[in-house]
């Protein structure tokens, strides 16, 4: 399980530097592909050997998968809390759709939709229950409450608890903290970002307002900022990217 653990974390390393990327690329007007998880594995299937890669992201996935689902059962560090074990089994279903659309996708040689048609898909079938506004709305300040305690979490580096900080040296423990900060910081700005378009479409009763992280992260630069909002929220994604390689090296498993 925990050489599964590590091979989670470089996986999804390797998802968020190239959505960090691709992002970076959409700031400066040079790219059309979609920042998100399904840009990342279309960047992947391009490359010398990309199904080969797909194939070991989809590997990698799984295992985070499995891991996840053994901190759901058997606690986290020995602790059996409740609340942290659901919190492992939402993630471990999380991890668990990510490998089956990875592996969808290596399989099927594309062809799936990316965030944005699919957070539209799930708005416009919420809305058309009964109570679907309510029920939209209140996703929406779930997915921002998330954000925020991301965000927040991350000042107060609360991560390096979950870290063998022993293990490291003076050098490595500044840089892993700074990554830390800077990629959880943006991880969270997103999902806070995508939570509050999905407000707003059960407020105007609309689907189309929802955004997947592709358009969350385009929405960054059509603030009063412009482009270099994007940038540094693009910079901070490929932190996070570079925070879970060090997590595959140092988190405690």
């Amino acid at each position: 399980m925990r050489t599964a653990g590590r091979a989670g974390f470089v996986a999804r390393g390797v998802v968020y530097v190239l959505i960090g990327v691709l992002a970076i690329e959409i700031a400066f007007g040079k790219g059309g592909a979609e920042a998100d998880r399904q840009g990342a594995l279309r960047q992947v299937a391009a490359q010398p050997f990309g199904l080969v890669m797909l194939w070991i992201l989809v590997v990698g996935f799984a295992c985070m998968t499995l891991w996840r689902a053994s901190l759901a059962v058997f606690g986290e560090g020995g602790q059996k809390k409740t609340g942290s074990r659901i919190l492992s089994a939402g993630r471990a279903v999380f991890y668990a759709s990510v490998c089956w659309g990875t592996a969808a996708y290596a399989a099927g040689s594309g062809g799936q939709s990316g965030s944005n048609a699919k957070s539209q898909d799930w708005t416009a079938s919420a809305l058309k229950l009964p109570g679907g506004q309510v029920l939209v709305a209140i996703a929406g300040v779930v997915l921002c409450g998330v954000g925020v305690g991301v965000a927040v979490s991350a000042i107060r580096r609360k991560f390096l608890k979950k870290l063998d900080t022993a293990a490291m040296g003076a050098r490595a423990r500044k840089v892993v903290t700074a990554l830390g900060i800077g990629g959880n910081t943006a991880r969270g700005t997103v999902f806070a970002g995508a939570g509050v378009f999905v407000v707003i479409a059960a407020i105007r009763f609309d689907p189309d307002q929802a955004k997947g992280m592709d358009a969350t992260l385009r929405s960054f630069a059509h603030t009063p900022a412009g482009p270099w909002l994007l940038v540094l929220i693009a910079l901070g994604l490929l932190l996070f990217g570079a925070f879970s390689f060090a997590s595959a090296r140092w988190r405690k498993l």
